[in-house]
């Protein structure tokens, strides 16, 4: 159990946490939300012991291992696979152990430990895990330094994960991932088997990964049971609450002050009056919640432009003279287009956004849009690019050169920054703000298309519910690249899948390409429009399918029976050799390892498929 008792924290003399308190269930999986800014991170790192607190303490359990992913990425010539296996501590140091150690006795201890926490097969799962970030075979062999500092944060929550601590803490970790090994992320931690406390703006993950809801507002913390759907029924009911009751108070208080005002100066009601005065003054103010009035995104009205906005004709595009990163590629954007491009980071998203915004050409094919097609690109960079030194109203009266002071102010107010926001430095600026501070420059034309490139990196969950209204309100085309499901699934009605060196449509709904991440099912090839699919009647299941399904899936269980028993055996054999006092790494041993990792790899097959083969015949089953 994690508890956090009258905990303050203040940083350069401004309270972050003011005596805040909670109380974390062991075993518990809990979503640490708030406002941008409000100490979500500082929390984090008062828990590790980064941060010393000012007053309040932090228990936690005795020796329990917390896992937290350091600031700095990892660095060198070590490969992203050797970087995660080194991160189980016990095992590297048993491996070292094992390979030194003369005495039978403790060398039979040591290989008994290795197997009880399955250190054989560890590199058959943090190929698993690492794969399932986004690394290739080839990449996980590859040298850490040859890796962008995006990738070098993957190894590291890969490290993370593959140690399993007792206490899990993960600070936004979805951040440096794409939408696919996002989907990933969120399956494995369903299943994590320990206490896991996460901060995170993904609602999918709040809703499917976490059973607590732990909000930080104003230093304080307040635990909530369920995920957010629920966190956000039960604040809306707490608010109704906290606004019925300050009506009331308010409506006594006003009740109060006319009789004060009335009877004051009369004899015979004054220490009536005197005694209301004192209660008056004794009634402590009911505070509503507070809400943000500057989150804003309001985009400008475009104005009309004909259909089809680009065409590409068989185009190719790359960088340089090198090989082309996408060719064959043949779209069409309409003027109310809403376009979510899938694919995972690598495949050429960014690549093929770049093309459509006009900041590459073509190398080959065609490209057409009208000369009067304006275009408005938003990437990550460009939040991180803002001068610190500026104002909003400095960089945007620059970049609306010519315009009226009136004209500057009214774009800025669309998004939030309004009076004193338009004049506050960018450094004083929140990570949202800037991002929306972004997105007002990049909108200050009223473009006829939108194209996003992880446009909610910096959002938190409210923020980004105002981007997705915005955007469902916005009259032009919108071509989104996000690792946020919940924003694609409600702002694109088209899936364009990046993969394979080309783009193409993606017949699926969002349900079918997150079953094919996550292998439940496979990528459809010239599949037919949905409305077409549906008037084809599905085939009932022949007796005969059925047959073959069972045969198949008995052949699995007695498969996977066999393998088990072999891996218990040469478990048992290892043993046996370790207790006579054989070397860990002699060649008898070694005889035994290789067919151990190859034993156990052919059972966690023989699993996956008797699993997939379970419910092939469910479907059969369920005609």
């Amino acid at each position: 159990m994690l508890t956090i008792d009258g905990l303050t924290v203040r940083l350069g003399g401004r309270p972050i946490l003011e005596r805040a308190s909670a109380t974390v269930p062991h075993g518990a999986r809990v979503g640490l939300i708030g406002r941008n800014g409000a100490g979500k991170s500082t929390l984090m790192k008062a828990i590790i012991g980064e941060i010393e607190p000012d007053d309040g303490e932090i228990s936690k359990p005795a020796r329990a291992r917390i896992g937290y992913i350091a600031q700095t990425a990892p660095s060198g010539s070590i490969t992203p696979e050797q970087i995660v296996l080194a991160a189980d501590v016990e095992r590297a140091a048993l491996l070292v152990e094992a390979e030194t150690c003369t005495d039978p006795d403790r060398l039979g201890e040591v290989h008994e430990r290795l197997l009880a926490i399955d250190a054989y097969s560890a590199p058959a799962r943090a190929a698993r895990i690492l794969s399932g970030l986004g690394f290739d075979e080839e990449m996980q062999q590859r040298p850490i330094d040859s890796f962008s500092g995006g990738w070098k944060m993957r190894v590291a929550l890969g490290a993370l994960l593959f140690s399993e601590p007792e206490i899990l803490l993960l600070d936004e970790p979805s951040n440096h991932l794409d939408l696919e090994a996002t989907l990933w992320l969120e399956n494995f931690l369903k299943s994590y088997p320990a206490t896991l406390l996460i901060i995170s703006h993904e609602r999918d993950l709040l809703n499917k990964v976490v059973d607590h809801i732990l909000h930080l507002q104003g230093g304080q913390l307040t635990l909530y049971p369920g995920g957010y759907d629920a966190f956000e029924k039960q604040r809306a009911e707490r608010a109704a609450q906290l606004a019925a009751a300050k009506a009331s108070q308010d409506a006594q208080r006003a009740r109060l002050q006319d009789y004060i005002a009335r009877n004051s100066a009369r004899a015979s009601t004054a220490k009536q009056a005197q005694s209301r005065a004192k209660m008056l003054a004794k009634m402590q103010p009911i505070a509503a919640l507070i809400e943000d009035p500057s989150l804003s995104f309001d985009f400008p009205d475009p104005g009309e432009l004909r259909s089809p906005m680009i065409t590409l004709d068989n185009a190719a595009v790359g960088y340089g003279e090198g090989p082309p990163v996408l060719q064959r590629l043949n779209l069409r954007i309409d003027a109310d287009d809403r376009i979510a491009l899938l694919g995972r980071n690598g495949n050429g998203k960014t690549t093929l956004a770049r093309l459509l915004a006009a900041q590459l050409k073509p190398l080959d094919g065609g490209m057409n849009a009208p000369g009067k097609l304006k275009v408005g690109y938003f990437t990550q960079y460009q939040v991180e690019e803002l001068a610190a030194d500026e104002t909003p109203l400095a960089l945007m009266t620059r970049a609306m050169q010519g315009k009226t002071p009136g004209a500057v102010r009214a774009q800025l107010g669309r998004f939030g920054f309004s009076g004193p926001r338009a004049e506050t430095r960018v450094e004083k600026l929140s990570g949202g703000e800037r991002a929306r501070l972004a997105l007002a420059l990049i909108t200050r034309d009223a473009p006829h298309l939108l194209i996003l490139d992880e446009p909610t990196n910096h959002l938190d969950v409210d923020a980004r519910e105002a981007l997705v209204q915005a955007l469902n309100g916005y009259a032009g085309a919108v071509i989104l690249i996000s690792h946020d499901r919940h924003m694609v699934e409600l702002t694109a009605d088209r899936l364009v899948l990046v993969d394979n060196g080309t783009a193409r449509e993606y017949a699926g709904s969002m349900d079918d390409y997150i079953d094919f991440v996550l292998g439940r099912n496979q990528p459809k090839k010239d599949a037919k429009p949905a409305t077409a699919q549906a008037k084809v009647a599905k085939p009932a299941p022949s007796a005969a399918q059925l047959r073959y399904v069972q045969s198949e899936l008995a052949k699995a269980e007695k498969a996977m029976a066999r393998l088990a028993a072999e891996v218990e055996r040469l478990d048992q054999a290892m043993i046996d050799l370790a207790q006579s006092g054989a070397a860990a790494d002699g060649p008898k041993m070694r005889d035994l390892q290789g067919p151990r990792e190859k034993a156990s790899e052919k059972l966690q097959q023989a699993e996956a498929e008797w699993l997939a083969l379970g419910e092939r015949l469910e479907e059969l089953a369920a005609g």
